[in-house]
């Protein structure tokens, strides 16, 4: 820190930044009327500085962050800054300037205070439909005009008043139109919060000292990531992998990644991976690099800010018109299962290097349940939009957590009291998949089973999700995790769904989702017997399966571990390896 920087005011107006972020959020959670962005926590918000450099931005998605850094200097270049005043506000969903996909819209705002640009306030929300070819907007598409409204940067409040027109023309491609007008309205709520508050920091410290202290922030960040990419293995490290299925038949999609980290940084070079496809299953630049960012911060001191400082050192070789960086008219509604196939397979690169710190494989999928229809008691047309967790990989100290939104995702639970509350479904069941679990020395964390009973109406419903043909993979050892399953009606008539499809269904018809199990890591038999009796005892793991993964003989009668029988199984089965290897 150079020596005229008061450490004091440092922190303060650090923190303040932060907390213009997190008021922010907290406005858009409390304005909101989706569930998914109220509840789900489906959203993210950040401050740029007037050079277009992240300066604090609030807990939220990583894969909503990491976007936001390209996506708003994207959408700024391209309006033009100079066409901006205050009072103004940017809306934008375009995947191909660094978005997600169609249903992430952000809503952005110059911050002019006294005739001067101090920054931009920037906020990205999950909306529950933007319409397309089916409700919720998660169809499984040909091209990015079957995936609904694509918006370029186009103003929707001028001088602080809504652009009426614009508001208009969208709504008119949605079909929740009630819960997007509260939620887009939430979103400029949100900015108008962040920017009282900037304004109340520049209020009390001066524009010119508040970029001083914006500049050495960035700094102290730059030179704290340095650090820490110092202390990683120098080395090249190499992964691949595939997602199951593109929805159309294809042969699985290909994903190769090759780190190598140098003074300069870590470098993410995605060569080799597949082209793009006609099919749900490509990502644009954004989540592609978000993927990277974040692998990065989870392998250094937690404590680093995450800001410009920080992203200057994530650099990412993604080649035009393949999966990982998709060019019109390419679909992507699917980036997000491919952003988070990137994160495990960026940890399995580097497994060898940094054993302690990687884990197996989480579940690896968004898994995207989308569906509407018309609403009985009311005859408007509704949209649900949730995805769901599934288990964590195992660690090298620790289980991965049971249902879990992991790595990227991080968003919420959605209450099955509030989901019934508010829309015309019944949620049959929702509890842990036992046996789910990938074995190992710590074990996988387990997937869950939610079902979506729809009593009295007709649905169009979507799966878009993957891992339904190969289970989340274990490291040093450890076992994959169980697959997901999506089907209707099970049981004796059950259809089995694949893992990109949409579905008409009648009303009575039944959803089952089984998400994926969490990959182990380590051997099974070396795991501490008396968690396996844990895990048996909690119903999180069969008798059967505890002697067959773990060589773990457990007396039902009570509950114990026959310690001789299981001494005795793992000598054998330790015996078979030997002799087969």
């Amino acid at each position: 820190m150079t020596t005229d920087i008061d450490p004091i005011r440092f922190e303060v107006v650090r923190n303040s930044l932060t907390s213009a972020t997190e008021e922010m959020a907290a406005t858009i959670r409390r304005a909101a009327y989706s569930t998914n962005i109220k509840t789900r926590a489906d959203f993210s918000c950040c401050f740029l500085d007037r050079e277009l450099r992240v300066v604090a931005q609030s807990f939220a998605q990583p894969i909503h962050l990491g976007n936001l850094s390209n996506l708003v200097p994207n959408a700024v270049r391209q309006y033009g800054a100079d066409r901006l005043v205050d009072g103004d506000m940017i809306i934008v969903n375009d995947p191909y300037l660094a978005n997600i996909h169609l249903n992430d819209i952000t809503v952005f705002a110059p911050v002019v205070i006294d005739g001067a640009l101090i920054g931009y306030l920037a906020n990205l929300a999950h909306h529950v439909d933007v319409g397309g070819g089916a409700p919720a907007s998660m169809g499984v598409t040909r091209e990015i005009f079957q995936e609904g409204v694509r918006i370029p940067p186009v103003r929707i409040v001028a001088g602080g008043e809504v652009v009426d027109d614009v508001f208009r023309l969208i709504l008119a491609q949605i079909r929740s139109t009630r819960e997007t007008t509260g939620d887009l309205r939430a979103q400029i709520a949100a900015n108008i919060t962040g920017r009282r508050r900037i304004a109340d920091l520049v209020g009390a410290i001066g524009r010119e000292e508040l970029e001083r202290y914006i500049e050495e922030l960035i700094a102290y960040t730059r030179r704290r990531t340095r650090h820490e990419v110092a202390q990683l293995p120098r080395g090249e490290y190499v992964a691949d992998t595939t997602l199951d299925s593109d929805g159309y038949g294809g042969p699985p999609v290909r994903l190769k990644v090759t780190i190598r980290v140098d003074d300069d940084g870590v470098l993410f070079d995605f060569t080799g991976c597949d082209p793009q496809r006609a099919a749900p299953v490509n990502s644009t630049y954004g989540p592609t690099y978000s993927a990277c960012a974040y692998a990065l911060k989870a392998l250094i001191d937690p404590d680093v800010p995450v800001n410009s400082g920080f992203y200057e050192f994530v650099r990412v070789i993604a080649p035009k018109g393949t999966v990982v960086h998709a060019l019109p008219p390419a679909p992507a509604v699917g980036a997000g299962e491919v952003n988070m196939r990137l994160v495990d397979l960026i940890f399995r690169a580097l497994a060898d290097a940094l054993p302690d710190r990687v884990p197996a494989a989480a579940k690896g999928i968004m898994c995207h349940a989308g569906f509407g229809g018309i609403d009985p008691r009311t005859g408007e047309y509704y949209c649900v939009l949730e995805t769901l967790a599934g288990g964590y990989g195992g660690r090298a100290l620790l289980d991965g957590p049971d249902a879990v939104q992991p790595h990227t995702q991080n968003t919420e639970n959605a209450p099955i009291e509030e989901t019934e509350a508010g829309y015309p479904i019944r949620i049959a069941r929702y509890e842990l998949v036992p046996d789910s679990e990938g074995a190992g020395r710590n074990r996988g964390g387990l997937g869950l089973r939610r079902q979506y009973l729809f009593p009295d109406h007709a649905v169009s419903f979507s799966v878009l999700a993957d891992r339904d043909l190969t289970g989340a993979w274990g490291i040093f050892g450890g076992e994959a995790g169980r697959r997901a399953r999506y089907v209707v009606n099970p049981g004796p008539d059950e259809r089995v769904l694949d893992s990109k499809e949409t579905i008409q269904l009648k009303p009575g018809d039944l959803v089952s989702y089984e998400t994926p199990g969490g990959g182990g890591y380590g051997p099974p038999d070396e795991r501490d017997p008396t968690l396996v009796l844990r895990d048996a005892r909690d119903g999180k793991v069969s008798l059967e399966r505890a002697r067959a993964a773990y060589g773990v003989v457990i007396d039902p009668a009570g509950w114990t571990v026959d310690l001789p029988a299981t001494t005795a199984l793992r000598a054998g089965r330790a015996a078979a390896r030997t002799s087969a290897s």
